[in-house]
């Protein structure tokens, strides 16, 4: 398996191998599984492509045209091929006449290569292909003649035909090796063996074998995941920590007592559980996750009291500057003249003399309560007895922030990590295996319901005048609008690609427009990541007080900017995010008393990928309805993280939206093991195999705090 491909299939092969698919080895070959499966004779349904995808395509020839022009000696042959279904797609290829001969009507072929569009038709530019009917394609697959053809994941110059070859010279040469799932574990779930999976995912003999293999391969997958994190909760319940138990006349039963409202069942409930862990000798280590609005930083709040009270400090480390100040005023507001000077806010743009200031009352531990961003972490930053991490937003920070705030503690602090995008529990289970896990479901009084519409520009050009209408109409009620763009400005990255109609609308660019047209006469502000701290936090302080009625924005209002006399957002190029994220954007109105509206504007054709995901946004206001469509519509890869630091992972087939049982089952025998052998003494080779799966990077980036 550790074999070099070199050895196995030339150099120049495996040279495109590594250089295009980042494989090296016998192993990586075998792990790189098709992405699926074709039957001669059938065909892709082209109506699904979308520009700038990298595909390859079972399809017919349909017919032939040859156009030249003999003053720039150019041969343009375009082919047209077809699905069956009535879905086209055109071939081009530049002074390359022999091909005529090769792709005639009515012949199926495997065309492979990205899909452009030109004139309002989608095309491949010089695509690979292999035709089912040729020579050659007799002699690449004979093996699997009568069986499933594999298409595999691939690039430019390797088609889905040379991985092909390629696997099968490794599989005809390479001795598998032994199999390192325990029998036990395998007769339990019966699971098929390894040498048998590995060869069935690549060349099965039948749909009932290759689903056999499918299975194995997933729960390996599972099951190094679930290892990896069921052991590091085991070592994290070992680890000694502070007790910090609740007191009964403290800052936090002050608190409680002040509030003008009433905690929700869910907030109590909570809150109960963080208590109880913050009373244990060993270190908390909970995610807590709710819907937009749901009131976690409150319970967050709480939390932190609780600490103060038993003597500690509590941190809340924030993404972005604009969040840290608004929690920073917020838990201000809500501790009353009394209390300020127990909280102090550490920033990248604080002065000299203020951050002198804030950083001797951290040392001194007269500053109980310290807000921040990743400010926090750099040197100099000492706490004089640092008992609760809060981290907002957790998906924003990696393992060595999160790593250095809690070196700052003489012992491992608490650790509370929030997220306002809910979570399907297959991911909970999964990316935040070693956490517990508390979930606010229950939205607080007094909310006001969000109105969430699809506003199709490109068909209907006068819902577009209607959207800016409808802001005009708020502002005019009293209220203030959001307008939300992908981008800053042109200077913010490399421009479009090549195969883009036009760049995504940038904050820089449509405020003027706005400023002169349909919003002319408003008073607009615009925020945006680039911008200085102290101009972010002037244009939101200047929002906040209705000083401006509209702010052209970038996400950086995606999370914890709470203006309850926001009424109405519009996002511009909405098909350029992602559902969570939309669902995060638009929790930004409605906060108030007066209901909500969100605009998603959009070019995309109705029935398109892109339209049917904000069609599903809009008609849905459950974050965990729309987090499992989320995670429905994302690569695994996306869901599970990208920290691989250069070492190659082979999580391949596991769906967390589909495999539920697997991920399941593989937690339960995960726990069984470990419970019977901690170390896996009996079992080296299932030892070696998990860092197959599972790097020592990614096992950092799964431990999650």
């Amino acid at each position: 398996m550790d074999t070099p491909l070199s050895k196995l299939v030339g150099a120049k092969t495996a040279k495109a191998l590594a250089t295009s698919l980042d494989l090296y080895t016998a192993g990586d070959l075998l792990y790189h599984v098709p992405r699926r499966y074709e039957k001669r004779g059938e065909h892709t349904n082209i109506r699904f492509l979308e520009t700038g995808d990298d595909v390859t395509v079972m399809a017919q020839v349909m017919n032939t045209n040859v156009r030249r022009n003999r003053g720039k000696v150019t041969h343009l042959l375009e082919v047209i091929v077809g699905d069956g279904l009535g879905g086209q797609l055109t071939l081009t290829y530049f002074n390359q006449p022999w091909r005529e001969r090769d792709l005639k009507p009515g012949q199926w072929g495997l065309f492979a290569g990205k899909v452009t569009e030109f004139r309002g038709k989608r095309q491949l530019n010089g695509p690979e292909y292999i035709l089912l009917d040729g020579a050659d394609w007799d002699a690449e697959m004979e093996s699997f003649a009568g069986a499933l053809i594999p298409v595999y994941p691939s690039a430019a110059k390797l088609p889905t035909w040379v991985i092909a070859r390629c696997v099968r010279v490794v599989l005809d040469t390479v001795q598998m090796p032994p199999d390192p799932m325990p029998a036990f574990i395998r007769a339990e779930r019966k699971l098929t063996d390894l040498g048998t999976a590995l060869t069935e995912i690549h060349r099965p003999t039948s749909a009932a074998m290759l689903e056999m293999a499918r299975r194995r391969l997933k729960w390996d997958e599972a099951f190094a995941i679930q290892l990896t994190l069921v052991r590091r909760k085991q070592e994290a319940a070992s680890w000694p920590a502070k007790p910090r138990p609740r007191m009964d006349n403290g800052l936090l039963a002050e608190f409680d007592a002040s509030l003008p409202f009433t905690l929700t069942g869910g907030q109590v409930a909570v809150g109960e559980e963080i208590s109880a862990d913050l009373s244990s000798p060993h270190p908390m280590h909970r995610l807590l996750q709710g819907e937009v609005g749901a009131g976690k930083t409150l319970v967050a709040l709480r939390a932190m009291l609780q600490v103060v009270d038993a003597g500690g400090q509590a941190a809340l480390l924030a993404p972005t500057e604009v969040l840290a100040a608004q929690h920073f005023r917020g838990i201000m507001k809500l501790l009353g003249v009394q209390n300020q000077h127990r909280i102090t806010l550490v920033t990248g743009s604080l002065g000299a003399a203020a951050k002198r200031r804030a950083l001797g009352e951290i040392a001194n531990g007269s500053a109980e309560l310290v807000i921040g961003t990743h400010a926090l972490l750099y040197e100099g930053v000492d706490f004089a007895d640092l008992g609760l991490i809060v981290v907002d937003e957790q998906h924003r920070f990696g393992v060595e922030q999160r790593d250095a705030l809690r070196a700052k503690a003489d012992q491992p602090p608490h650790v509370l990590v929030m997220t306002a995008t809910p979570i399907p529990r297959t991911v909970a289970m999964t990316v935040y295996g070693d956490l517990e896990v508390s979930t606010l479901s229950q939205l607080p009084g007094g909310r006001s319901p969000i109105a969430t519409h699809v506003v199709p520009a490109a068909e209907k050009p006068a819902f577009l005048d209607r959207a800016w209408q409808r802001v005009r109409e708020e502002v005019a009620k009293g209220h203030q609008a959001y307008i939300v763009c992908p981008r800053i400005g042109s200077e913010d990255d490399d421009g479009p690609d090549a195969d883009e109609k036009r760049p995504p609308l940038a904050v820089t660019e449509v405020a003027p427009l706005l400023a002169s047209g349909p919003l002319k006469g408003l008073r607009l502000g615009i925020l945006h990541g680039k911008l200085p701290a102290e101009e972010k936090d002037a244009v939101m302080q200047a929002f906040s007080a209705a000083k401006l009625d509209v702010i052209v924005a970038t996400t950086v209002i995606e999370v914890g900017v709470d203006v309850p006399n926001a009424t109405v957002m519009v996002i511009l190029d909405a098909e350029r995010f992602g559902i969570s994220q939309l669902h995060q954007l638009r929790g930004r109105v409605g906060r108030g008393s007066a209901p909500g509206l969100c605009l998603l504007v959009t070019e995309a054709l109705e029935g398109t990928p892109s339209r049917v995901r904000l069609d599903n946004v809009a008609s849905t206001l459950d974050g965990f309805a729309l987090a499992e469509l989320d995670l429905e519509q994302r690569r695994e890869g996306d869901v599970l993280g990208a920290a691989q630091s250069g070492r190659r992972s082979h999580l391949r087939l596991l769906s967390l939206l589909r495999d539920r049982d697997v991920i399941g089952e593989a937690r339960a025998s995960a726990e069984a093991l470990l419970v019977a052998d901690p170390g896996l003494t009996e079992y080296p080779l299932l030892e070696e195999s998990v860092g197959r799966f599972v790097s020592e990077e990614r096992a950092e980036y799964l431990q999650k705090g």
